[in-house]
């Protein structure tokens, strides 16, 4: 008696179907922008940088106006150059991309195939789980006990199918940072063939002594990317620049996949003229530095707990009674056009996303707080 094999359909699909894992992807969702009522609320929901960007970078995007019928240097050496000689860098271990979140996706398209992983931290950054399931990667979350990236964690998720691991450091949306020896010692601990990506989007924000940006890092590394981009601190994030530095074999990888003309004309123009204006940064530094402890200062004393943080941000937390939630203080602050970023969707429902504003955006909104908090959401 002979055996029936069962054979797999060869039978085309009746319509266009998106590969294996894409429909199960979260699309990303960023901080609101509207408030109802209020044609211009105080943002506070995306992590902008509040004193908009360099006089010098305006000039230089407007001056780009008559170029617009070009395609931009899919090279990018203008500010290839500018960049190497600022951050003292082989400009040929430099790679662009639309924003930093492109490079995420360009490193995972780049090496990660089916039945890879990549891994990031519990809470990461929602670019990071996106770029590796678009990949068809399975994406591993370390836990984070303390709302900070746990090297053992990390480790201990780590296989020989493990091609990328994330690390935004300070890390979004909690602000909190890993020191040098913590990323040494991470770095030590992976396979030769895993990537280590440094997310650097908030560098600029860091002062604390044990904090490295990875870049001296990876210059003696095979396997270590360090991203940066122009949207935070430089102010310059409609304009979508991102950069890396990573070995010349991993640049040269991703330039084969990388769109051609992926930083327009104008953009590169205003980050060339961006790295030129250093009093900017400082002022941004600046008022950062006072205000973020002030906030947390003025928050506690309302009874709630900050995160510390390196960034330009505070992760607040709530209690989780009702009338006194994270997702209810949100919807009040926005009837009063404060907007702040709710961070349910990393996994942290009692916690709220508030981006350090100027003085008075900063007092509005711990005025709107403490109406809240005084229930003002009854």
């Amino acid at each position: 008696m002979s055996a029936t094999i069962d054979t797999p359909s060869t039978a085309a699909p009746s319509k266009p179907t998106p590969k294996a894992g894409i429909l199960h992807i979260s699309p990303y969702v960023g901080g609101k922008a509207k408030a109802a009522g209020f044609a211009e609320p105080i943002k506070l929901s995306s992590n902008e940088n509040v004193l908009g960007c360099s006089p010098k970078a305006s000039a230089a995007y407007a001056a780009a106006a008559d170029q617009l019928h070009m395609y931009p240097d899919g090279r990018a050496d203008r500010l290839r150059a500018a960049i190497a000689a600022k951050f003292d860098l082989e400009p040929e271990r430099l790679v662009f991309g639309c924003g930093s979140d492109e490079l995420f996706s360009l490193v995972c398209q780049t090496y990660c195939e089916p039945g890879d992983n990549i891994v990031q931290g519990q809470y990461g950054f929602l670019a990071y789980r996106i770029a590796g399931a678009g990949a068809q990667a399975e994406v591993r979350f370390a836990p984070e006990p303390e709302l900070k990236l746990d090297v053992d964690q990390v480790l201990a998720q780590v296989d020989a199918r493990t091609k990328v691991v994330f690390v935004a450091n300070p890390s979004n949306p909690t602000g909190t940072w890993n020191a040098r020896s913590e990323i040494e010692r991470l770095h030590a601990g992976l396979p030769a063939h895993t990537i280590l990506v440094l997310d650097g989007a908030y560098a600029e924000f860091a002062n604390s002594p044990d904090y490295t940006d990875g870049l001296d890092l990876a210059r003696e590394a095979e396997n270590i990317l360090v991203t940066r981009t122009f949207s935070k601190a430089y102010g310059l994030a409609a304009l979508r620049v991102g950069w890396g530095y990573a070995p010349v074999a991993v640049a040269d990888a991703i330039d084969r996949i990388r769109p051609p003309f992926n930083v327009n004309i104008p953009a590169q123009a205003a980050a060339i003229a961006a790295l030129d204006d250093d009093d900017f940064i400082a002022r941004s530094k600046d008022l950062v530095e006072t205000w973020r402890p002030w906030l947390a200062q003025q928050l506690g004393g309302l009874g709630l707990e900050t995160v510390p943080s390196e960034g330009n941000f505070l992760l607040t937390l709530f209690p989780q009674t009702a009338g006194r939630t994270a997702a209810e203080a949100e919807a009040f602050l926005a009837t009063r056009g404060v907007l702040v970023r709710a961070v349910a969707g990393y996994g942290i429902p009692h916690g709220l996303r508030i981006t350090v504003g100027r003085e008075g955006d900063n007092r509005a909104l711990v005025a709107g707080l403490e109406a809240f908090m005084a229930g003002g959401a009854q």
